[in-house]
């Protein structure tokens, strides 16, 4: 169905990209077209990409040029365009001197549609990352989606808030930074995420780095795609780089108990649909220029 319109089919393929960083942009790139040129082939209409896939995770921050960041952006633009697919790729990127954590989201012309900054950050993000302000919200060939990034799986508000505002598919890229043991326990999908998709009554889309991350560091893959419902539509390792993809039977997915939720109890009603308007309008221009 790529290049369709997914919204008015009720359906929408997505893919998930597990990587493992390369030493550099221009290899990290040549990864990324390459787990494009491959979702594009098994008909995905978006591929989802693991968190600083632009970098790698363990990347100098300290030593990086908004030249290089633009260039990257630049590329993968081009990518989406080549291949006429949704491009959600996570980057470091540049507010004025200040650097965010982000997951920027192209779509099938490889026109920049949103940045979503993380803004909720463990302590090697905040040595080099400037927290963002808003909660992700955008639209994929039609189809209300929301972000988060990494360690924010820990913060349900952040997604309860983008389904109470109408989003139906969490995107969540991710780069697990862990040691060796840690990393090995974390294999078989029990991270809440399932859990996260039922109590949201949403499509939840898992993209994680894997193996060895450098520093002595490890990534356990993982990557999933799963349902309203709580199943797990796709599953990778946590050995392999890998492309997995799925469909998504959309009008699966509800947003039934957020919706609920702002209407009862009735004491909070008014509160919850006040802070639901602020969503929204922080979320508009949320893209920004490379």
């Amino acid at each position: 169905m790529s290049g369709s319109t997914a919204a008015s089919a009720k359906r929408f393929r997505v893919a998930a990209a597990q990587l493992i960083f390369a030493r550099s942009i221009s290899e990290n790139l040549a990864r990324i077209e390459r787990a494009i040129s491959i979702a594009a082939q098994r008909g995905a209409d978006a591929v989802l990409f693991p968190e600083c896939a632009t970098t790698g995770y363990a990347f100098d921050f300290a030593a990086l040029k908004p030249r290089d960041i633009s260039s990257a952006m630049q590329s993968v633009a081009g990518f989406a365009r080549k291949f006429r697919i949704n491009v959600l790729i996570g980057s470091p990127a540049f507010f004025g001197r200040k650097l965010r954590n982000c997951l920027v989201v192209f779509d099938r012309r490889g026109r920049l549609i949103h940045t979503y900054a993380k803004c909720q950050l463990v302590e090697a993000d905040r040595k080099v990352f400037e927290p963002g302000n808003a909660i992700s919200l955008f639209k994929l060939d039609g189809i209300c989606a929301t972000a988060i990034i990494c360690h924010e799986r820990r913060y349900p508000e952040l997604v309860r808030l983008a389904v109470m505002a109408g989003a139906r598919i969490l995107f969540h890229p991710n780069a697990g930074m862990d040691a060796l043991a840690v990393s090995r326990r974390k294999r078989g999908g029990r991270d809440g995420i399932a859990v996260r998709a039922f109590e949201n009554a949403i499509f939840y889309v898992f993209a994680n780095s894997v193996g060895r991350q450098g520093g002595g560091k490890w990534s356990a893959g993982d990557s999933k795609i799963v349902a309203p419902d709580g199943r797990v539509l796709a599953l990778a390792d946590n050995k392999e780089e890998a492309l997995i993809v799925a469909t998504l039977d959309l009008p699966q997915a509800t947003g039934k108990y957020a919706r609920e939720s702002l209407e009862h109890p009735r004491f909070l009603a008014p509160h919850w649909k006040r802070i639901v308007r602020e969503v929204v309008r922080r979320s508009k221009s949320r893209a920004k220029n490379f």
